[in-house]
């Protein structure tokens, strides 16, 4: 929905919280939240929809007359969806995710025709007038080409190859239907682009070279207008939990990426788990014991340490970090795990709150990025004590963005 008296601001939540990899059970979520969700925030005017499709489904929903009847929907219950989530492939909810969130990698044909797939879907289901994107995989997951430096290289390269494939179709959709489409790249803790200087670092010396030749070559346009085009299409997903994790500062990320050409597409907001490190044992025990619940077996909880000289160092998973807290040299411990928006302080816990507040409030002065999307993922799998009714969640986070959002 539009957020703040006469701007361009879209609000959303992702509804990759709801359980479902078939188009049948993604479009029956939707029945049951969206309509109600609607009636409660935006009773007079459009809401958005942040999609997001499995494989299966979006293949499901270009099948017959099922795009038809989910756009005749939509437009009854007067939505509208701006923005997908193409980031998880397959399953990701009530089994094992971990590492394979990231299969197939951009490297991957697989993961070129799911997002050409999605790139249809988006085509057709978004207004005139706005531009759209489709989140995903910051192209693979680093741990996989640790010591693996020629490999890793083939992957930058193919992933190069592979993105300036869905951006000519892309460029194509906008000759034929003036819709500006966008692949929003999702950096994020152990993926192959983590932080604003790898960010950096993969366009210049990358994308722009080699997805700009592909283009050049394949188009027949100067190498200039390819860079160009790249740069138009290919943004950055901002996870504001991601770069919280990283110990990023909010300005520093806009300023840096601004002035490197590099556009973002979508502004995820979700919160990490923070905890500044006692040297006391004792208190050590009982940040562990805090902390177990949320190390839990269906998704990775990347965790960042900082130290007192500021060096940086980094655990796969919660689970294998856990035993290491009570020796560890850290003074801070930031881990990468979904909790509600609206919740600061969790005992001896508290999350990166902070930084969403910062961001809110720098968007309304340089407008860096126009669609904002909840990401709570993790109801599913919170501890039993941090769980209440989904509908009245999802609400509290809307109403919680909005009153940061206005400054009230």
């Amino acid at each position: 929905m539009k957020i703040a008296a006469n701007s361009n601001f879209h609000l959303t939540y992702c509804s990759n919280i709801h359980p479902g990899e078939s188009w049948e059970e993604v479009f029956a979520n939707l029945k049951k939240y969206i309509p109600e969700l609607k009636s409660r925030l935006s009773p007079e005017a459009a809401f958005g929809i942040g999609l997001r499709l499995a494989d299966t489904a979006a293949k499901e929903l270009l099948e017959g007359e099922n795009l038809a009847q989910f756009q005749a929907w939509l437009t009854q219950q007067d939505l509208y969806v701006f923005t997908l989530n193409g980031f998880p492939y397959g399953g990701f909810h009530r089994q094992v995710v971990k590492d394979q969130v990231y299969a197939p990698d951009w490297s991957n044909h697989e993961r070129v025709e799911y997002t050409l797939n999605l790139t249809k879907i988006l085509a057709a289901l978004l207004p005139d007038g706005l531009d759209g994107g489709i989140s995903t995989l910051p192209l693979s997951y680093k741990p996989w080409w640790l010591d693996k430096e020629e490999k890793k290289e083939i992957v930058f390269k193919t992933s190069c190859l592979n993105i300036a494939a869905v951006v000519a179709e892309m460029m194509r959709i906008q000759q034929a239907t003036g819709k500006l489409l966008h692949i929003d790249l999702e950096p994020e803790p152990d993926g192959l682009i983590e932080n604003t200087s790898e960010v950096i670092e993969f366009y210049q010396n990358w994308l722009l070279p080699i997805a700009g030749n592909y283009l050049a070559e394949q188009l027949d346009i100067e190498h200039s207008l390819a860079e160009s085009k790249l740069l138009d299409h290919v943004r950055i997903c901002y996870d504001t939990c991601h770069f919280s994790v990283e110990y990023e500062q909010p300005e520093s990320v806009f300023t840096r990426l601004a002035a490197a050409g590099i556009k973002i597409g979508k502004m995820q907001i979700s919160a990490a788990i923070q905890v500044k490190i006692p040297s006391e044992f004792e208190q050590r025990n009982l940040i562990v014991e805090r902390l177990q619940p949320f190390a839990e077996s269906t998704y990775l909880h990347q965790v960042i340490e900082r130290r007192a000289d500021g060096t940086l160092y980094h655990y796969p998973d919660l689970i294998t970090a856990l035993p290491q807290l009570t020796q560890s040299l850290a003074e801070e411990w930031r881990t990468h795990f979904h909790v509600p928006i609206f919740i600061r302080d969790y005992q001896i816990l508290q999350s990166t709150q902070d930084d969403i507040v910062t961001i809110l409030h720098l968007l309304q002065q340089n407008h860096a990025c126009q669609h904002i999307e909840i990401e709570t993922y993790t109801w599913d799998v919170l501890p039993s004590e941090m769980k209440i009714d989904l509908l009245t969640s999802i609400q509290r986070e809307y109403e919680w963005v909005l009153k940061n959002f206005s400054g009230n």
